[in-house]
């Protein structure tokens, strides 16, 4: 990137919308921040995240370089109607279920440069796993733009409209499904005795003690058996996975997400 700040107009300023803000580099980026009308929302992250934001986001598009669509799928249409009366080129980012590139292209102007961005809530934490897909129209440069506003706020990785369709059930809904089970192992961990707060502390350290393991690309199976002595009290909890189908659980609640983000988009 050049050492001009990149200008870019958040629509939507909700949850995701104040992670990015937050890991977004402001010595890059001027951020603006705009929605529907909330304007105590807007208020609060004007004076959490030190960004200007403005009641009036559709005067100020031609002063921008990137547009990042922060809002449900189902809002989508009308921004999308409003935006291609003014817009001239300037990049279009997307961070909603549901909503690629193609979809964005059949709606704006033709030859406008879209992308689809999809991060989960811990990029708040800088710890996200963000996937990225881009529209036939974005050149190197924007590509760049892109990738330094995810950069901080966790790991990413560029693959194909169809492959977000289908990854991000995992990458974004899944890390509910931890949750759960980090809630029903707090709950069994507090009928030892311990407090909460130490509850919490043994379950999350063991899960991100657990995702290191991952990381070191031993096949989870393997990691498992590491874990577990043929015969012994760790090889009895996994028979009852196993007897209960686990796998095809999490293969049907994964299932589930894409439909529901298909039927969003």
């Amino acid at each position: 990137m050049s050492n001009n700040k990149k200008h870019v107009l958040f629509i939507g300023a909700g949850r995701m919308a104040q992670a990015l803000i937050k890991g977004i580099n402001k010595n890059e980026f001027s951020i603006l921040v705009g929605n529907n009308g909330n304007e105590d929302r807007l208020r609060e992250v004007k004076e959490t995240f030190e960004v200007e934001t403005t009641n009036h986001w559709s005067q100020e598009i031609h002063k921008m370089d990137i547009i990042i669509l922060a809002m449900p799928p189902e809002s989508h249409d009308d921004i999308l109607a409003k935006l291609s009366k003014d817009i001239s080129g300037q990049l279009v980012i997307t961070v909603a279920a549901g909503i690629g590139p193609t979809y964005l292209e059949s709606r704006l102007p033709k030859g406008t440069p879209v992308s689809w961005v999809m991060p989960n809530t811990a990029a708040k934490l800088c710890k996200s796993m963000t996937l990225y897909a881009l529209g036939q129209n974005v050149n190197q440069e924007q590509q760049g733009w892109i990738e330094a506003l995810i950069y901080d706020i966790g790991e990413f990785e560029k693959v194909t409209e169809q492959q977000i369709h289908e990854l991000t059930a995992v990458t974004g809904s899944a890390p509910a499904f931890i949750y759960r089970v980090a809630e029903a192992l707090e709950k069994i961990t507090l009928e030892s005795g311990v407090n909460k707060d130490q509850a919490r502390k043994l379950v999350a350290n063991m899960i991100a003690g657990s995702a290191e393991m991952l990381k070191t690309n031993a096949a989870p199976a393997e990691l498992a058996d590491e874990v577990a002595t043929p015969g012994g009290s760790t090889a009895a909890g996994l028979e009852i996975l196993d007897t209960n189908h686990l796998d095809r659980l999490m293969i049907d609640a994964i299932e589930a997400c894409r439909q529901k983000a298909m039927r969003q988009g």
